[in-house]
């Protein structure tokens, strides 16, 4: 989706747009992807909300400086957007990075929420890859690689998240952020600063999470397995845990009409 909308935060562009009327939804995208990950759901659940998306900063189309853009960073920017959009307490539907970070700024800066949709959020320890640890020991090394060689990376791990087969052409968009002389490096700069402390941080306070609360999950998920989504649907105060079937991490390219369909159900 393209975002025509631009908030300064400490000087970076953060990139958003709003679309439909009603009761406002946050939708909240995870790593390493963007609010392209919600073309065909936002679109939806306009016909009944007032759907804010942005892009995470440093992903996307935000800016993406050589500076903190970790989960220490976001919550603080979806914080500031809140402000900015003069919500008090909306709706939030949140995948991957995006959970953590509603998760984060619901405990650290006591934003408070209608209710709360996550998608195979990044939540509880552990979490991060192996291509994560060796990326956070040669973050220099990669963020020089050759734009050919940049591209196959990407295509690999892009193509991890979703169950299902995705073309090259349905891969371009994911890809394109992370091309480039701002992209490239900005791509390895983000898993780089990835650190389990963020999500320590508020891990013991799940319980007492202070809005209705529903899980997704994607039962092919190889990036979080589904026993980590049955691990935190247990810690979460009478979380409803929905398992998609045929779906990976990336439920949004697997089975978009499943997310359309609990959200419907647990907005309306």
């Amino acid at each position: 989706m393209r975002l025509e909308k631009r908030f300064r935060f400490k000087g970076h562009d953060i990139a958003w747009d709003r679309l439909g009327d009603g009761p406002a939804l946050v939708l909240l995208h995870g790593t390493p992807f963007s609010s392209h990950v919600w073309r065909r759901i936002a679109p939806e659940l306009a016909r009944d909300h007032t759907v804010y998306l942005y892009d995470l900063l440093g992903y996307g189309l935000s800016a993406k400086p050589d500076a903190d853009v970790s989960l220490g960073v976001q919550n603080e920017v979806l914080a500031a957007l809140f402000e900015h959009w003069g919500l008090l307490k909306p709706q939030v539907m949140a995948h991957d990075f995006g959970g953590a970070t509603a998760l984060r700024a619901h405990f650290l800066n006591r934003l408070d929420y209608e209710r709360l949709l996550l998608i195979d959020p990044v939540a509880i320890r552990p979490w991060g890859s192996p291509f994560v640890q060796h990326v956070r020991e040669h973050e220099a090394a990669f963020a020089g690689v050759p734009d050919y060689l940049q591209r196959a990376i990407l295509r690999a791990y892009i193509r991890g998240a979703a169950s299902r087969p995705m073309s090259d052409a349905e891969l371009e968009p994911y890809m394109t952020p992370w091309l480039g002389e701002s992209g490239q490096p900005g791509f390895y700069r983000q898993i780089a600063q990835m650190d389990l402390k963020y999500t320590d941080a508020v891990q013991d306070q799940y319980g007492e999470l202070r809005c209705p609360v529903t899980l997704l999950w994607g039962c092919d998920d190889e990036w979080i397995p589904l026993a980590r989504g049955r691990e935190l649907s247990a810690m979460l105060p009478d979380c409803e845990l929905t398992e998609i079937p045929g779906a990976g991490h990336l439920v949004q390219e697997d089975a978009p009409e499943a997310i359309i369909s609990a959200a419907l159900r647990f907005f309306r």
